[in-house]
């Protein structure tokens, strides 16, 4: 297994073996934790998929495309459960670190809820459009590894990387009003065509191991998901219960529409759509949120009472809802 040298403007290090590239290793079908002591009964990692790679760096970018981020917001924003445990991880928006809420769902973070909960079940409440996909692979790899009980409830949307981590659930609920969908992994790229064929060959790999995770958790095969991923397929409750995402529909009297919450998911919306179609238009990700706040201002300057950043500038979303619409 080699190192291939990092040449400017392409990503860098990509392990290869035999000249194909391999950015990590998954794991055997079977492999699985190691029992804790004390524990009586099955340990439920051993039945779920194995582990998917992970790059060996992380200098090309995985993220949601601006029109996941558009559905989202007709079908997601501010879909909340009405009960929680302390048993419960919540993941409601951005896979990753969201940079304009300032809020975290990384394999670190759900690493640590999983210590505080302990020796327990788990319920997982997803309601994501994704995000980092490569994050999305690491906190699925994290779950798998939970010696007890995964429970996944898809509330509003489970989409790219949120996806792959509803597959980590030994059991996984869905709203009859909520989706899953699947694609092919979603980068911004620069360069030449040379550039753009490693990078081709930087992602194959990924989509692969997705894919072959679907199929295991789903029975599909292979072939279907490939062909529902090169397709950006959206599954409805009843089709993704059909075709093997879920196992069972969430009773409406499990999930609400919190106000609130739905007019902070599409404020901040907004803003990370802006800053996704000005990374596809060459951008950097720092130089788009530089230009978004030399309009709206510093995430975080709202009054004290608003906690969504900029929503308190009422001022300033006409200019905003235009910049947006122009890019696109």
């Amino acid at each position: 297994m080699t190192d291939k040298p990092q040449a400017t403007g392409k990503p860098a290090a990509v392990r290869t073996l035999n000249g194909r590239p391999a950015p990590g290793k998954p794991a055997p079908i079977n492999a699985s934790p190691l029992r804790p002591r004390g524990v009586a009964g099955k340990v439920m990692g051993r039945n779920r998929p194995a582990a998917l790679p992970m790059p060996a760096t992380r200098e090309v970018y995985a993220l949601s495309k601006p029109n996941v981020l558009d559905r989202w917001n007709e079908v997601g924003a501010g879909v909340r459960a009405v009960a929680r445990g302390d048993n419960v991880i919540t993941m409601f928006g951005d896979i990753g670190h969201d940079w304009w809420s300032d809020t975290e769902i990384t394999a670190k973070t759900v690493t640590a809820q999983l210590r505080a909960i302990g020796e327990r079940d788990v319920e997982v409440h997803i309601n994501s459009g994704g995000g980092d996909m490569f994050e999305g692979i690491a906190i699925f790899n994290v779950l798998r590894e939970h010696p007890y009980n995964v429970t996944v409830k898809v509330m509003g949307m489970a989409a790219s990387a949120a996806s792959v981590i509803a597959m980590a659930g030994d059991t996984i609920e869905i709203g009859a009003a909520s989706f899953f969908m699947i694609h092919n992994c979603w980068v911004g790229a620069q360069g030449n065509r040379h550039d753009m064929i490693e990078v081709a060959a930087f992602l194959e790999p990924f989509d692969r191991a997705m894919a072959d995770t679907y199929a295991a958790r789903t029975g599909s095969t292979v072939d279907n998901v490939v062909k529902w991923m090169d397709a950006e397929t959206w599954m409805s409750g009843s089709v993704a219960l059909e075709r093997g995402f879920a196992q069972s529909l969430l009773s409406a009297d499990q999930v609400t529409v919190d106000e609130k919450a739905k007019a902070k998911d599409l404020a901040i919306n907004d803003l990370r759509a802006m800053e996704l179609t000005l990374v596809a238009a060459g951008h950097t990700r720092t130089d788009a949120r530089a230009r978004i706040n030399k309009i709206k201002g510093t995430p975080g300057a709202a009054h004290d009472t608003v906690d969504t950043p900029g929503a308190a500038d009422k001022d300033l979303v006409l200019p905003l809802a235009g910049l947006l619409e122009a890019f696109r």
